[in-house]
């Protein structure tokens, strides 16, 4: 009898282990492709991605008066706006940047057009930045588009950027021998034991084109992205992307054939223009900062933070729930 009881409570065990990763029903579901093909979004309704609550707008301000170039000194962006159209930018700016610093995070007090703090001459940068993504990019951000706020969320420094990963992080010689360029399991890609940098592969340089499984060509080794380790950086983007967006990979692709365009949700084509945006973002403005940065804002190789996915998106579809960043703010649409 007591050899029964004990067997009964080892099963019982081993079916607690065995769900314990598992969600228990009933889960939301929402059918995002064709039918048959399984496509479709999957969310846990008890644990919400709720999105930072977005600042509430500031109230519009008559554009009269002169303008803040004619009335300030060193205004190199948005010096076309009225005083009290600038003034009204510049606060709202320091509620989504930095709301416990205030002016003194960028500004010297004693001389405001003084460009000897670093910040001010990263903030100026980040702003045309801002503008260029409400501009050209829309085939991505949509008429939502961004702000400040999208990735600061209230902090100065932003939660989710990137420096380059050293080597010794993940290709040193353990008690298995070589990595060979692959991690130890860790957050970045999923806890995978996949390439854990396919940041500085895909979003710092290269080509959308390398970004793929499945050759184009008959000799593998003739074609792009047609490599075993070019493949495994493409699965572990394709995870930094599904843990950023807190997606699956059906809110993209056809299972019955991922890399088939046609039989793929609009949302595949949305982030083709994401994965381009990031990379020329990360291009044009933030590697060309690395050197206006001090050393206690760099990677352990020297370089300056970068974007990825997921410093907008901080785990939802939407940034900000999306939540309008842009309509309030007309001037960080245009130059």
């Amino acid at each position: 009898m007591q050899s029964n009881v004990l067997l009964t409570r080892c099963l019982a065990a081993l079916v607690l282990v065995a769900v314990a990763g598992c969600e228990r029903p009933p889960v939301d579901t929402q059918q995002t492709g064709y039918r048959g093909t399984g496509m479709a979004d999957i969310q846990n309704p008890r644990d919400p991605k709720a999105a930072d609550a977005y600042p509430a707008d500031l109230a519009p301000l008559p554009a009269v008066g002169a303008t803040a170039g004619e009335v300030y000194e060193n205004v190199q962006v948005l010096g076309h706006l009225t005083v009290p159209e600038f003034t009204r930018l510049m606060t709202a700016m320091t509620q989504w940047v930095a709301p416990a610093e205030g002016c003194n995070y960028c500004h010297v007090v004693e001389n405001l057009a003084s460009d000897d703090i670093y910040t001010k001459v990263v903030s100026r940068r980040m702003i045309q930045m801002n503008q260029a993504i409400n501009r050209d990019w829309s085939a991505h951000v949509g008429d939502n588009g961004v702000n400040c706020y999208t990735c600061h969320r209230g902090k100065a420094v932003p939660e989710y950027i990137w420096f380059e990963t050293p080597a010794t992080e993940f290709a040193m010689a353990t008690f298995a021998g070589n990595r060979a360029g692959q991690n130890a399991p860790a957050p970045e890609v999923g806890l995978a034991s996949l390439p854990v940098d396919p940041l500085s592969t895909f979003l710092e340089s290269g080509d959308t084109a390398n970004i793929r499984v499945v050759s184009t060509d008959a000799f593998p080794g003739d074609a792009p992205g047609a490599s075993i380790q070019m493949t495994e950086s493409t699965y572990s983007l394709m995870m930094h992307l599904s843990s950023a967006l807190d997606a699956n990979c059906t809110y993209c692709h056809n299972t019955a054939s991922f890399q088939n365009w046609a039989g793929s949700t609009p949302q595949r084509t949305t982030a083709y223009h994401g994965i381009d945006m990031v990379r020329a973002l990360n291009g044009d403005y933030l590697v060309p900062l690395g050197s206006t940065f001090p050393a206690v804002r760099l990677g352990p190789l020297g370089d300056g933070p970068k974007l990825n996915c997921a410093t907008c998106h901080q785990g939802q579809k939407k940034p900000l729930g999306g939540a309008p960043a842009v309509a309030a703010y007309p001037t960080l649409a245009a130059d």
